[in-house]
């Protein structure tokens, strides 16, 4: 992404919460045209001027000038933010008000407050979601729409359906209302999905989005950042999204090619974010909570730990799975301990524990799935039977990246060339 399209999206982001502390959610589109405007007019100045010193201080100082123009000028015509009506109401209260509101630690605050907002227990994981790209990160449609292999116009359609549930409330989540709990876990779990988007993409482009994992860390510091909400549960989420991002840089090769924790170059690991999610773990375990982040974290440092894959505590990975299905079951759960099965017990073992997955059907369309399949049974001697399974998870790859990697997998079946089958989907 280029240095300019960062700053934009960023911003983007903080003018949003800002303006709509301002001018109240159900003026949520005003707050988005006057963040437009200022990146419209920042455009045109810094092209004939050139970049300002504090680009950032820049944009917001234009927002907040023109939100303040609206407000003069609208304010007997237009309902604002309710519990700021009044301060609006004289000049003496109208600048000092959306000064203080523009204030960094206000903005971080609101932040907060508009992340609450965008998960709406009324409103579907992936509208949540899409959401919190749009409003607090900056992302546009088109890149919300890459990221969920949607058309452009059902991701606008979903989000103006959610817009129009947010209106109804008026003014940002307050983290003092009864349904705070619930609504924690409704934003955890967003912030969790979309760190998983990032880190094993469906996009069509790349089965990597480091983007996407950035914004989910960036939103979970806010989190860690304030009292009523970070609590064990937070602080084990951000543990593992620690953990699985000091990976990141060894998941794709030099030549943008896929790697299994098998085939990572470990002493590319991030060892700084492997010692903050240590430490994040570390402060997961007050209290007698115990979540399926506490156990993802749990495995997720049990792989941080193993100078190589064959080191890898592999018993106790099982065991940590043993929980993790007991408190979250799945599908993809069955198979990620079936895996670490494998490691134990032998292939054969891992078979039966892939075939035993309740609700199996559910993994047809997940290529990953049909690989580990030809994995397990290239390691028990059957390279035909692998051939079969390498290949319909190769029809069912997503994207350049993952073709490749399975294509290569496939030619280490046999004589068969994956040439021809290697671009395709």
């Amino acid at each position: 992404m280029e240095p300019g399209e960062y700053l934009f999206r960023r911003e983007a982001g903080r003018m949003t919460t800002a303006l709509t502390r301002i001018f109240g959610v159900h003026n949520l589109a005003l707050a988005e045209d006057v963040v437009q405007d200022a990146f419209c007019r920042a455009l045109e100045v810094w092209k004939l001027r050139g970049i300002p010193e504090n680009p950032s201080g820049w944009l917001l100082r234009t927002a907040k000038n023109r939100a303040i123009d609206i407000l003069r000028r609208e304010r007997t015509a237009r309902t604002f933010a309710p519990e700021l009506g009044r301060l609006f109401e004289s000049e003496w209260t109208l600048v000092p008000t959306v000064e203080e509101l523009f204030r960094p630690d206000a903005i971080k605050d609101d932040q907060l407050r508009m992340m609450f907002s965008c998960c709406h227990p009324r409103l579907p994981e992936q509208a949540q979601i899409a959401l919190v790209l749009q409003l607090l990160c900056g992302f546009s449609v088109g890149e919300i729409a890459s990221a969920f292999l949607s058309s452009r116009s059902a991701i606008e359609k979903r989000i103006a359906r959610a817009k129009k549930v947010l209106a109804g409330s008026k003014r940002l989540f307050d983290l003092a209302d009864r349904d705070f709990s619930a609504r924690l876990c409704a934003v955890q779990r967003a912030l969790y999905l979309l760190f998983n988007e990032g880190y094993h993409s469906a996009s069509p482009e790349s089965a990597v989005r480091v983007d996407l994992c950035r914004e989910a860390m960036r939103l979970g510091a806010l989190l860690l950042a304030h009292a009523l909400t970070a609590t064990p549960a937070t602080y084990a989420l951000c543990a593992l999204m620690s953990l699985d991002a000091a990976r990141l840089p060894s998941r794709v090769d030099a030549s943008g090619n896929l790697t299994t924790l098998f085939d990572q170059d470990r002493s590319r690991w991030d060892a700084q974010l492997i010692a903050e999610g240590r430490r994040l773990l570390e402060q997961s375990a007050t209290g007698d909570e115990l979540t399926e982040y506490h156990i993802e974290a749990a495995i997720a440092a049990v792989h941080a730990s193993a100078l190589r894959a064959e080191d890898t505590e592999w018993a106790r990975i099982v065991l940590l799975y043993d929980q993790l299905r007991a408190i979250r079951p799945s599908p993809v759960v069955a198979l990620n301990r079936a895996i670490a099965v494998a490691q134990v017990e032998g292939p054969e073992r891992g078979l039966e524990e892939m075939r035993a997955i309740p609700d199996s059907d559910r993994l047809a369309g997940y290529p990953f799935y049909a690989a580990a399949l030809g994995e397990l049974e290239l390691r028990s001697g059957r390279p035909e039977t692998a051939r079969e399974r390498f290949q319909t998870a190769l029809e069912l790859a997503r994207n350049p990246m993952e073709q490749r990697f399975l294509a290569k997998r496939l030619s280490a079946c046999g004589d068969r060339s994956p040439a021809k089958t290697a671009g395709c989907g």
